[in-house]
């Protein structure tokens, strides 16, 4: 099992062995990844359904209308359409208890785990500005490199707002622009020299070199704490 859908606990058989079973079964899945050293998006994914299911565990409400309902018609007065649970009593919710208690610790067990292995990662990463570092840090390139390769991963930055309804808050968006290969003569500066001359939008980037002492998965782990660390860097 590779994902867990997002409903899981009030979706299909509500019966607190079958739901063990598909827990159990996810849980080994992200335990495999995160033994190819793979964080993401397995963490986010621990992360998201540990916080539903503890929302759950505080609000019995928030769980009753997790199931899914039949209309019954329209309330005029309401001017609103009425709808009923198609399956509910007091026996499922009891259930339901019993699974989402089993489950919480476990989650938390798996994002303990992954915290852990990216505790591990990010301390075995350095970031370092190449170059003159100009004031303006929303957009620039940032360079990766690992110590046992000659293989850098050149990625093309922009941090970003985004807003919900509660707050404003930042992200960063990276997108691979080349690959190339460090030598004596094609050092980091002369790949931010290279750069400058064929995207010439950016005269004066801010370029950053973000070093792991590890051989470590891009897309699932190296690049998510890079944006981590890239980030902090020019906030």
């Amino acid at each position: 099992m590779k994902t867990l859908n997002d409903n899981w606990i009030t979706e299909g058989w509500i019966d607190f062995e079958y739901k063990k079973y598909l827990l159990l079964a996810y849980l080994q899945h992200v335990n495999s990844q995160f033994q190819e050293v793979k964080l993401y998006p397995p963490l986010a994914e621990l992360i998201r359904h540990y916080t539903k299911l503890n929302s759950f565990a505080e609000n019995k409400n928030q769980l009753k209308s997790a199931f899914p309902k039949m209309l019954e018609g329209p309330d005029l007065k309401q001017m609103k359409f009425k709808y009923k649970p198609l399956v509910f009593d007091d026996d499922l919710m009891k259930q339901l208890e019993e699974i989402v208690q089993y489950s919480l610790p476990q989650f938390k067990k798996a994002i303990e785990d992954g915290k852990t292995i990216y505790d591990f990662l990010e301390n075995e990463m350095s970031i370092e500005p190449v170059g003159l570092s100009p004031l303006y840090q929303k957009e620039g390139y940032a360079l990766l490199s690992s110590e046992k390769s000659n293989e850098i991963f050149v990625y093309r930055y922009k941090v970003n707002l985004f807003q919900n309804s509660v707050d404003t808050f930042k992200g960063i968006m990276m997108q691979l622009i080349q690959k190339v290969r460090r030598s004596i003569s094609n050092t980091f500066e002369q790949i931010k020299l290279d750069l400058i001359k064929n995207y010439r939008e950016l005269p004066n980037p801010a370029t950053y070199r973000i070093h792991s002492m590890q051989q470590i998965p891009i897309q699932e782990s190296f690049l998510p704490i890079s944006k981590r660390l890239l980030l902090r860097a020019v906030d």
